[in-house]
């Protein structure tokens, strides 16, 4: 799959340090079976909506912890506002906040502090899912 274009990540938390462990986390690919992920990062949620906008992210990954706009209601708001909106992973505070997942309507939940490998494997999942969605391409 090295040859498909990158999928792009969209990062959102008001803490650079957030955004970068989910990047560590991830790597260049999360599986080996998917293409390589190309990030974009937010810091505010103006940022988040105007990117979202625009189209072309496959997956979003919000920090439910950031200020002042939790991820938690930009992921409701993404879902309510975009058609087809592309699926979206929130990070929450706690693994007992996961109901507040479920509530915003995102496909996928990890808690912080971010464990790497459940972060892959939800990511993986979510970008599966995805690609199976999308139409085929013909070169």
């Amino acid at each position: 799959m090295s040859s498909e274009r990158p999928l792009k990540v969209l990062v959102y938390s008001d803490d650079r340090t957030t955004r970068e462990s989910v990047r560590l986390a991830l790597g260049k690919r999360p599986a080996a079976d998917l293409p390589e992920l190309e990030y974009v990062e937010c810091a505010t949620e103006p940022a988040v909506i105007k990117i979202m906008d625009k189209g072309g992210i496959d997956l979003a990954i919000l920090d439910g912890e950031a200020v002042p706009a939790g991820g938690l209601g930009i992921a409701r708001q993404l879902k309510d506002e975009i058609f087809q909106c592309p699926p979206v992973l929130v990070i929450t505070g706690r693994p007992q906040d996961a109901w507040l997942a479920t509530w915003s309507r995102a496909e996928g939940a990890v808690s912080h502090p971010i464990d790497p490998i459940k972060l892959a494997e939800v990511t993986a999942d979510l970008l599966r899912q995805r690609l199976a969605k999308l139409p085929a391409t013909t070169a």
